[in-house]
């Protein structure tokens, strides 16, 4: 893939459940990525992405998965087994600890808060894509958890819509080697325009 230029003016970080749950020790999901993400570095790597945009006056758009709350799904016609997984343990319960950001990602004076979704596409009865339209974003750069679920779904449904979209190998992970590989090495090359590292991203962005 070809290298390519990002101006702040109309890129946009996509930053995906960065929950206690998913990045803290003692975060409901936290374990079983912990073996990828330790590899990769993805805590590291997160912030060193998140810290790179702010710098270069890039947008961070917050893409948050739906918080818990018990029965939830109980009237539902067709919940997906992720969603009723997901609400058996309570993941990113509302008013929980494992449902609030990770410390080294709190939102600041110019990120957006997109509303939650509830499957695994920050597009899907959300309002993201109004705010990338309203923020004139039209590359994206997805970041966050995790590779083979949010990360992806979110990615293709960007490259459904028109943007250009980036991922960023060591900076999302998954709950196995062979799921990352997956989403990479097989899925990624056939919807994204890039798929950097976090080091190549970096110097882009500079």
């Amino acid at each position: 893939m070809t290298a390519v230029a990002y101006s702040p003016a109309d890129t946009g970080l996509l930053l995906v459940d960065p929950y206690n749950d998913f990045l803290s020790d003692g975060g409901k999901l936290n374990g079983m990525a912990k073996a990828v993400a330790d590899r990769v570095g993805v805590l590291a790597n997160l912030k060193a992405v998140v810290k790179a945009a702010r710098q270069v006056g890039a947008r961070v758009f917050y893409v948050p998965h739906h918080r818990a709350f018990p029965g939830e799904f109980q009237a539902w016609t067709h919940p997906s087994p992720y969603q009723l997984g997901a609400s058996q343990a309570q993941v990113f319960a509302r008013g929980s600890w494992g449902g609030e950001w990770h410390p080294d990602f709190q939102p600041q004076d110019g990120d957006v808060l997109v509303h939650e979704h509830w499957g695994a596409s920050g597009f899907a009865n959300t309002d993201l894509d109004l705010q990338l339209k309203q923020h004139r974003i039209a590359k994206v750069i997805l970041v966050g958890m995790l590779a083979n679920t949010c990360i992806e779904s979110t990615a293709r449904f960007a490259a459904e819509l028109g943007y250009h979209m980036t991922l960023v190998r060591d900076a999302t992970a998954a709950f196995s080697e062979e799921a990352l590989h997956a989403a990479h090495e097989i899925n990624g090359p056939t919807y994204a325009h890039a798929i950097v590292t976090t080091a190549e991203l970096l110097d882009a962005l500079a």
